[in-house]
């Protein structure tokens, strides 16, 4: 029996699964695997799916189940998507009618389904539909948009609003994520738009992909210039080489291309772009300010109450401005959920945890327990690091491993300390991706520059955001940093950083000397090996003093916690890859 959900039109055995692995043939119907489940219900700002004229700053419920239709590399929702078979274990039943009275109870202007596809659990989807439409909520989704005409015909009627996340263009582009063509897609966009539903599309642009971007945003056009086109900086993550990643800057040109087709173009993933905010297409004035809200996210700043610019001109946004911004706690909304996922992993795989049955015991009862919730909190400090590790070492019934590791670790600090120990402070500035993006005050990376010798000017900075914030020329030039460290999480080239500087007029000790340093990914954040970047930063800052063989410290690391030598990587931005 076909599957009629997707293009993929699987065929499913009695008992069987297709490719998805999310439906079966049971008595000869097509069924879900896992009905009215979900990994994740929690309120977002609608900025987070990520929606950018739809109920500005208004408050949505987050719904998220396992499964996609797709197989992306590099995926951001690689555990819930790839591995969800491993995390299904930590699946709640919530009926339509709960859902909707959660969002409710929550104040939430209506459901939005994100992190996997809704095409992986289409009648679910449908059903909270019906409800929420009943209750009086607004409903939508992120998809892949890889709908047949059949169940395009389902879904059509039944939302409001769709983000669609555009692979490329072409049939080759597709049939790298595991799909046939791309015309499916163009279609459910198509389709969507003439049926009235408010719909933004997504995509990825990699490095040598350029063609790809230019000829999606092309198709798009054709449809209306005035859908809102959202271009993802491609982050390598699961097994993706980080050669596919662009920069900033390049990723900036792309949508310099783009806006000479279509009017509204936005760049995520890249901390500090202008790129984000919103101009007006009749005078040029910015009228809605955003800024970097974590990977595949944004938050709106500042926007007029209705969305009118000062000369008259009113942009194309659907529905009211909220009064108010939802503050989204720690690491929960959007793509941060898998974050936090992914740094528990990290520390898993130090602990010699390597079995699919193992982390799906782990994963569930880290979610079943909420403990996601309070993650964050946890990882802003070296202790409390060093307490998630021995936490997470009696969960897995690790302890002795963890031991090891927190033990290794509180070495290397103590042994950093000592030799920074009664040292000048200099002036350290913590950013991420771009010069105007500042990391939290309260960040772990502070820890890091106050731990190596340094004074982390970031703790001075009294507004917050996931991770950081947009902070203006003046506070930078206060702030005038003797060094500058750019996070390897979301990084730029130095060289890139430097000349951003010098082109925006920012003037510092760090950039007059060129005392700006990348460190890689892992390095600072995410992942155990942010020991070696404590030590590659009080290099950096005390080179009479802490004196440390880097490749040596690297190459130890790696022979004791992954059991192979550092030269044999190739790391990517995956917090849990070697």
């Amino acid at each position: 029996m076909r599957c009629s959900i997707c293009e993929n039109r699987c065929a499913v055995p009695p008992g069987g699964v297709g490719r998805c692995r999310m439906y079966t043939n049971e008595d000869g119907a097509i069924v879900e695997r896992f009905p009215d489940r979900y990994i994740a219900a929690m309120p977002i700002a609608i900025e987070t799916m990520p929606m950018c004229h739809y109920h500005p700053r208004g408050t949505f419920l987050q719904a998220s189940g396992i499964g996609c239709t797709f197989s992306c590399g590099g995926c951001i929702s690689e555990t819930i998507a790839f591995h969800a078979e491993a995390v299904s274990g930590a699946l709640r039943h919530i009926p339509p009618g709960a859902l909707v009275k959660r969002a409710l109870k929550e104040g939430c202007r209506g459901i939005a389904f994100c992190l996997n596809d809704p095409t992986a659990m289409h009648r679910t989807f449908l059903g909270v539909a019906r409800a929420a439409h009943d209750a009086g909520l607004l409903v939508g989704c992120a998809t892949n948009g890889y709908y047949t005409e059949e169940s395009l015909r389902d879904i059509a009627p039944a939302i409001d609003f769709a983000n669609i996340g555009l692979k490329g263009a072409s049939d080759a582009r597709y049939r790298a994520c595991g799909a046939l063509s791309a015309e499916p897609a163009f279609r459910t966009v198509k389709t969507l738009h003439e049926a009235g539903v408010h719909v933004e599309v997504s995509c990825i642009h990699a490095r040598g992909c350029d063609d790809e971007i230019r000829a999606a945003a092309a198709r798009v056009a054709g449809i209306s210039p005035d859908i809102p086109f959202l271009v993802m900086r491609f982050i390598p993550f699961g097994d993706e080489p980080p050669e596919r990643e662009p920069t900033i800057a390049e990723s900036e040109r792309i949508c310099d291309d783009l806006r000479r087709t279509l009017r509204y173009v936005y760049l995520f993933n890249s901390p500090g772009t202008g790129y984000l905010d919103t101009a007006c297409p009749s005078c040029g004035k910015t009228v809605v300010r955003r800024e970097f809200f974590g990977p595949m996210g944004a938050r709106t700043i500042a926007i007029p109450p209705d969305a009118r610019c000062s000369c008259g001109c009113s942009l194309p946004v659907t529905g009211s401005v909220a009064e108010t911004l939802y503050a989204e706690p720690g690491m929960m909304g959007g793509y941060r959920f898998t974050r936090a996922l992914e740094m528990v992993h990290a520390v898993l795989v130090c602990l010699g945890v390597e079995s699919d049955a193992d982390l799906a015991r782990i994963w569930a009862g880290v979610i079943r327990d909420d403990y996601i919730r309070d993650l964050h909190g946890k990882i802003q400090t070296i202790d409390g690091y060093l307490d998630l590790v021995r936490e997470l070492g009696e969960r897995a019934g690790r302890t002795g491993a963890a031991e090891r590791l927190a033990g290794y670790i509180g070495d290397r600090v103590a042994a950093v300390s000592s030799a920074v120990e009664g040292c000048r402070r200099p002036r350290v500035y913590y950013s991420m991706g771009s010069p105007l993006f500042a990391l939290n005050a309260d960040r772990f990376e502070m820890d890091l520059v106050e731990a190596a010798g340094g004074d982390p000017v970031n703790r001075g900075i009294v507004r917050a955001g996931k991770p950081g914030v947009n902070i203006t020329p003046e506070e930078f030039a206060a702030f005038n940093p003797e060094y500058i460290f750019i996070s390897g999480f979301l990084s730029a080239p130095a060289s890139d950083y430097i000349a951003a500087c010098r082109r925006m007029g920012l003037s510092a000790d760090a950039v007059e000397h060129s005392r700006v340093y990348t460190l890689p990914p892992g390095w600072d954040f995410g992942n155990p090996r942010w020991v070696l970047g404590l030590s590659a930063i009080a290099g950096t800052l005390h080179p009479e003093r802490a004196v440390f063989d880097l490749a040596a410290e690297q190459d130890r690391f790696y022979r004791t916690f992954y059991g192979t030598d550092a030269a044999a990587i190739t790391g990517n931005r995956s917090f849990y890859r070697p």
